[in-house]
Parts: structure tokens; C-alpha cells; sequence
């Protein structure tokens, strides 16, 4: 898909997902506003600015998510908007940075579609009891009330910035979508391509991954945790795969994570 002639805005794009997210709307052709906190603090920018297509389609601005306003020149003129800063501890009882992000959206009638990063803590977190056969899906939400009671403070943040979000879109009518990753970390691939990967284990199949494609490798013989195992439970891939996302096979990313550090002298197998 090519985005030439398309200009999309990136809110906190110094941050992880942010960046990674930046390469590749510049390697499609994209136009990129991007909003950091530190615009002229070389370490915080550098990784970004040495992009490819950096130089002629990349456009950094400084916003601060808790000023109503701030992100209306951010958005004019964009034809969809990334949402990925979160203000956590301010999140915690009051997600009005995603709502002033979203209030720019609104008066900005370029704007086509907001996408917003949301996290698997507020999908899960619901009491429900989950078990192997258990499949989590885009129904589940979680608990509030629950979350305050267990002191789930990151949990709480994320769960009512989302629920902000969708209520909002609601009444203004907008196109949103949200995202809820688990984890977010760097998975190296062969084609060079950041992929989703199909599953989380424990330490000990790690382990067992490893001896199985590293024979000579000294590993661990025992876990050096002895508690037990967090209640395993799947996830729906439906919407994932509707759009064509391919999930690589947990053994493949942990042979290619294994030989990317091998390359970078990071480890001597």
C-alpha cells in the first residue's frame, strides 16, 4: 500500500511503537508528523531523523497532551492519526491527554480514522476466570472497579483512556480504532519486517526451545522460578488475520532474536 501524497500524524513518536511505526509509514511513501516531548534534544530525536525519507517527509513538532488545543496544527491536514502517548501517571485518574488528542481529531475534517494504542491490560483484567480453552476477544473489557480494589494502577490507566475514546467517538461520530498489544519488543526477522508474534511462553519452554535448537548450548537445568505457572488462555486472532497479519511461529522469532544477537557480538553460541 502506498501513502505518497498522504500526511498522517504519530503522537509521542520517540517512544518504542512510535518509531517503529514511523519507519514504516516513511518506507510506504507517508508524510509524518510526529509529536515528542523533547524536540531539540538530539538523543531523544536522532533515532528518528536518521530514518530514510526522514530528511523530506518527517516533520517533528513539541505537544503536550494535557493542554486542550495543543494538537490542532498536529492534525490539520492529515489524513489519519496514530495515537500512541500515554501520560500514565495522569492517566491513572484522568485520561483527558487521549481525549484532547481526540477533540483535535474532531475539528480537523481531514481526518479520516484515528488509531488508538490501547494495551491488553484493559481487555483482561474482568474477574472472569480463564482457563486453556478460554478465547479473549474484542468483548472483554476490564473491570474498573476491579482494578481499583486490586490496586492495578497501569491496568486502570488503560482501561479508562480506552473507555474515554470509544465514548467520545461515539458522540462525534469519529472512526476509531483501537489496538491492545501485550508486549511490545523488537522480534529481528529475516526480511527485516517487525512481526507479531504467535504466542508468550514461560521461562522453562524458553529454555526447552533453545536446548532444542542449540544443543551444545549450556542452559539452565531448572527453572529459578519455582512459583506456578500463571493460568495459560488464548487470544483471538480474527481481526488480526482479516487484515492480513501473519503471526511467525514462537521457535522461528526465538532463532532469529538468538542469531541477530550472535551477529551483533551480543552472545557466543
Amino acid at each position: 500500500m502506498s501513502g505518497a501524497g498522504k500526511t498522517v500524524c504519530v503522537t509521542g513518536g520517540s517512544g518504542y511503537i512510535a518509531s517503529c511505526l514511523v519507519k514504516l509509514l516513511l518506507e510506504r511513501g507517508y508524510s509524518v508528523k510526529a509529536s515528542v516531548r523533547y524536540p531539540n534534544n538530539p538523543t531523544k530525536t536522532d533515532h528518528l531523523l536518521k530514518l530514510d525519507g526522514a530528511k523530506e517527509r518527517l516533520h517533528l513538532f513539541k505537544a503536550d497532551l494535557l493542554q486542550d488545543g495543543s494538537f490542532d496544527d498536529a492534525v490539520d491536514g492529515c489524513d489519519g492519526v496514530f495515537h500512541t502517548a500515554s501520560p500514565f501517571f495522569t492517566a491513572v485518574t484522568d485520561p483527558q491527554g487521549t481525549l484532547n488528542v481526540l477533540a483535535s481529531c474532531s475539528k480537523a475534517s481531514s481526518v479520516k480514522r484515528v488509531v488508538v494504542t490501547s494495551s491488553m491490560a484493559a481487555v483482561e483484567a474482568t474477574g472472569r476466570p480463564k482457563t486453556p480453552e478460554t478465547v479473549v476477544d474484542e468483548t472483554w473489557f476490564s473491570d474498573p472497579d476491579l482494578c481499583k480494589e486490586m490496586k492495578l494502577w497501569y491496568v486502570l490507566s488503560k482501561t479508562l483512556a480506552e473507555e474515554a475514546a470509544w465514548k467520545f467517538a461515539k458522540e462525534k461520530g469519529m472512526d476509531i480504532v483501537t489496538i491492545n498489544p501485550a508486549m511490545a519488543f523488537e522480534i529481528p526477522s529475516a526480511s527485516g519486517r517487525y512481526c507479531l508474534v504467535e504466542r508468550v511462553v514461560h521461562y522453562s519452554e524458553l529454555i526447552a526451545i533453545l536446548r532444542k535448537l542449540y544443543p551444545s548450548c549450556q542452559l539452565p537445568e531448572k527453572c529459578a522460578d519455582d512459583n506456578p505457572f500463571a493460568p495459560t488462555f488464548q487470544v483471538s486472532k480474527e481481526k488480526a488475520k482479516s487484515l492480513g497479519i501473519d503471526y511467525i511461529p514462537i521457535e522461528q522469532s526465538i532463532k532469529e532474536t538468538v542469531e541477530s544477537l550472535k551477529d551483533k557480538n551480543f552472545v557466543k553460541l
